[in-house]
């Protein structure tokens, strides 16, 4: 489609939507589901009403009720359709904005970006438990298990075959995806905890630090307050 027809079309997109859509996050400081969709949709400038609630308060498992019965975030409500998982969220809006091509147009890109989206959902359970997404922090050097390490290399290996293969050395496709959305995160902790990455490796976490949603949602993060002890004090000292 041509840019000239592409413009009116996506003006009129976005507008259908511009009322509709409400997406249910936790703290920015410490939430890396709620980071997926919500970096995604402001990456691509899909309008959205943000609506944040606080972890481990005593009132939060009665706040998240409210939008649904997971009792977890993040949740994206839709007129009267509630999708309650990222992934889900993700795929959702892939498909409600097409035109806006949120996976790679290379159909064997977007199988690879589909894969390692659903790889990061899925696995990586040491990196979480051992260096959990505080922005806020300084923990150079904390969470090194086996578990954490192992998981460690194999980000980087599919962070240096994508980039070798769909990523012209700018993101991990190209352009910026799902799959970017879905990793950043990841370069969240790598920050955090000082992961010492390959060269190439450390660029492409810069240039998703500096994309201007995902700096957006640092910047608020770091304005947050709240504090999760358990959270904080993991690592002992």
């Amino acid at each position: 489609m041509q840019d000239t027809e592409m413009q009116p079309a996506l003006a009129a997109l976005l507008d259908q939507h511009r009322a509709g859509l409400r997406l249910v996050i936790g703290n920015k400081n410490y939430s890396s589901w709620s980071m997926r969709p919500w970096v995604l949709m402001k990456a691509f400038g899909i309008p959205f009403e943000e609506i944040r609630i606080v972890l481990n308060q005593p009132d939060t498992t009665n706040r998240i009720a409210e939008y649904s019965a997971a009792d977890r975030v993040p949740v994206l409500l839709a007129g009267e359709i509630t999708i309650w998982d990222s992934l889900a969220i993700c795929e959702y809006l892939a498909e409600q904005f097409s035109i806006l091509n949120l996976w790679p147009e290379d159909v064997a890109a977007r199988a690879t970006a589909r894969s390692i989206c659903a790889e990061m959902h899925s696995g990586f359970s040491s990196l979480r438990f051992d260096m959990p997404m505080n922005i806020r922090a300084d923990l150079f050097g904390k969470g090194r298990t086996i578990g954490s390490q192992a998981d460690i290399g194999r980000i980087s290996e599919i962070w240096e075959d994508c980039l070798a293969l769909y990523g012209a050395h700018e993101f991990l496709f190209g352009a910026f995806s799902i799959a970017d959305a879905y990793f950043a995160p990841v370069v969240m902790r790598f920050r955090t905890y000082g992961v010492s990455l390959a060269p190439a490796l450390q660029a492409y976490a810069d240039r998703v630090i500096a994309h201007p949603a995902v700096a957006l949602w640092v910047r608020e993060a770091l304005m947050e307050t709240e504090n999760m002890p358990g959270h904080d004090s993991r690592h002992g000292d």
